[in-house]
């Protein structure tokens, strides 16, 4: 993965060892943006309950890893709505110990799609301390050709 950093005008190169890093500075990991692990593939899924979410109705769901899948969680527990949106995810670490909680929130529609459109990841380790992302547009199904995604091009798009 590569990283454009505006502020001192260079590319970096993250390599997959630092996927658990911060991304700049935020709460946010490189993996939780990338998604590099799959959800579907590399977890197995299991049922904990039915519990509220932020007034909606969810499916309490915990996700343990599969032995030689490539993740970097011990466990994730997930709360998904009726609309199949997630609500709140919980990171633990392979000792079983929390590390960070994310709640999503503000569903709106997106041209054809309903999102969660306010992300908030809350380190467990450090009280008051948070990191927000809103959403303000998306467009899906756009084609997007293959030389927008190039080093070069990331310098340039903003």
């Amino acid at each position: 993965m590569w990283n454009w950093i505006p502020s001192i005008e260079r590319l970096i190169k993250i390599p997959p060892s630092m996927m658990m890093q911060s991304w700049m500075g935020s709460d946010f990991t490189n993996d939780d943006l990338v998604k590099e692990s799959s959800i579907v593939n590399d977890y197995t899924h299991s049922l904990l309950g039915n519990e509220t979410q932020d007034g909606a109705a969810c499916w309490k769901i915990q996700l343990l890893p599969k032995p030689d899948a490539p993740v970097v969680w011990g466990k994730v527990i997930s709360w998904i709505d009726k609309n199949y949106n997630q609500r709140k995810l919980e990171y633990y670490d392979e000792d079983g110990t929390l590390v960070n909680t994310m709640y999503l929130s503000e569903i709106k529609s997106m041209n054809d799609r309903e999102i969660p459109t306010r992300m908030e990841m809350v380190p467990a380790e450090e009280k008051n301390k948070k990191t927000v992302v809103e959403i303000l547009s998306a467009i899906y199904e756009k084609p997007i050709p293959d030389s927008y995604f190039s080093i070069q091009n990331m310098k340039v798009v903003r």
